[in-house]
């Protein structure tokens, strides 16, 4: 789960078509899953046997020429911060340029894995142009077209080779990330929590080099809380930059049960949020989402409910989670956001025994049938659900073919109105008998 490769470059050069020749196997496979992926600059995949997420750095430049010097100085940085290794693109069509230089200055500096990948090599004549990039001072170089895909395969069987093994961890003790974008509470959210009573609470070094788990061990709960908020800020990454967060959340939401997504009630559920949100629904992780600092907002204008309305609508189709209005400062409720997230936990490690599962759903479904197509019928004689670490359910029929969207979702509806399954996303396939 932990091995992170970023791919950095100048634009123009086909990072983004590159990396989503990577996850294409798999983005297709996430896509399905009635899921919204709203950005496009993270996904996981996997090369012989072993997976890793990536990370596209390019696609958070915004600005003219000159801003763009600064921002990819800043991406490079970020990524060597964060990764295990790095791909620098290039493109053999411009050849070196300055900017290309400046980065090559700055990777050449790191004890990291670096891989010089020369992009847009789709003929003999290009392979021979590709021989300048030696003046970076990089060492040897990948040909690729990431147009076609060739040669990312030899590029990939050496990159597999240096990422890190999995770390088991020690116990298995649930996991709970508190994520959020900068400033929102996080920290204090945290320190509230175990506070004074630091002493009850052992800290353990964690096993992700940038997130602090805390053993927190009352009130006849016992889990690990991962913070991502105590994290060294690198002075030079500004308050702006989006992909700060982002990046530092991936690690502790892959590597979590649940996620407690605090944010801030006075800046609302931004694009920010949502992106985090989003990420946590896409590695099929409990969600609870904490509104902090309620006790600020005007209640004239905003009334919980219509807050709370507003941000369901952000999470459609997935609004089956709880939402908690915290005020960390007055310590309001944050009790009852940890028992909440225990909750949601319980939910996610839930399991259906087949018969049961059969009894309820069976008469549902006879009662309302997926509608016919093209004049077929389908029947659905059986569901069970499968064994994975979140709940996915196969429902087996005549013809899965025929069972469109909508149908899925009531399905998924229909299972979560009977069993209980709030704040942990699910997934429903339709299979042949």
């Amino acid at each position: 789960m932990g091995a992170i490769v970023a791919i950095v470059g100048r634009p123009n050069v086909g990072k983004s078509t590159f990396f989503n020749r990577l996850i294409q196997r798999r983005e297709a496979i996430v896509d399905e899953i009635s899921g919204v992926t709203r950005d496009r600059h993270y996904g996981r995949t996997d090369w012989n046997g072993k997976e890793f997420s990536i990370i596209d750095t390019g696609g958070y430049v915004v600005g003219s020429e000159d801003v763009f010097e600064k921002e990819i100085d800043k991406q490079v940085e970020l990524a060597i911060d964060e990764a295990d290794a790095i791909l620098f693109l290039v493109d053999v069509e411009s050849g070196v340029t300055g900017m290309d230089e400046e980065v090559a200055k700055l990777l050449r500096r790191i004890d990291k894995p670096v891989f010089l990948v020369v992009n847009k090599v789709d003929n003999a004549m290009r392979a021979a142009d590709a021989v300048e990039f030696y003046a970076l001072g990089l060492g040897e170089y990948f040909t690729i077209s990431s147009i076609n895909g060739s040669g990312t395969g030899d590029l990939l069987d050496e990159v597999v080779k240096v990422l890190p093994e999995e770390e088991e961890p020690e116990e298995d003790l649930p996991r709970f990330a508190v994520v959020g974008r900068p400033n929102a509470g996080k920290s204090s959210f945290i320190n509230a929590l175990i506070g004074e009573e630091r002493y009850i609470v052992t800290d353990i070094a964690g096993t992700t080099r940038d997130s602090i788990d805390t053993r927190y061990n009352r009130f006849g709960f016992d889990f690990n809380l991962v913070d991502t908020a105590g994290i060294r800020r690198k002075a030079k990454v500004k308050e702006d930059l989006e992909f700060y967060s982002v990046m530092r959340s991936v690690r502790a939401i892959e590597h979590s049960d649940v996620c407690i997504l605090l944010f801030d009630a006075t800046r609302g559920f931004d694009g920010q949020v949502q992106n985090i949100f989003w990420l946590a629904h896409r590695n099929n992780k409990g969600i609870v989402v904490l509104v902090n600092k309620w006790d600020l907002v005007e209640k004239e204008t905003q009334s919980v409910k219509q807050y709370t309305d507003k941000i369901r609508k952000a999470m459609e189709p997935f609004t089956d989670v709880p939402i908690i209005f915290i005020s960390v400062k007055e310590k309001q409720r944050i009790y009852k956001a940890i028992e909440t997230a225990v909750e949601v936990y319980k939910n996610r490690s839930k399991r259906i025994p087949t018969r049961k599962l059969n009894d309820i759903m069976l008469p549902i479904i006879d009662a309302k049938p997926p509608p016919a197509y093209k004049g077929k019928f389908v029947k659905i004689k059986f569901c069970t659900q499968l064994p994975t670490p979140y709940p996915q359910f196969a429902f087996f029929c005549n013809l899965p073919q025929y069972v469109r969207d909508p149908y899925k979702r009531f399905l998924e509806n229909k299972l979560r109105e009977q069993f209980d399954f709030t704040g942990v996303p699910m997934t429903v396939f339709l299979r042949k008998k």
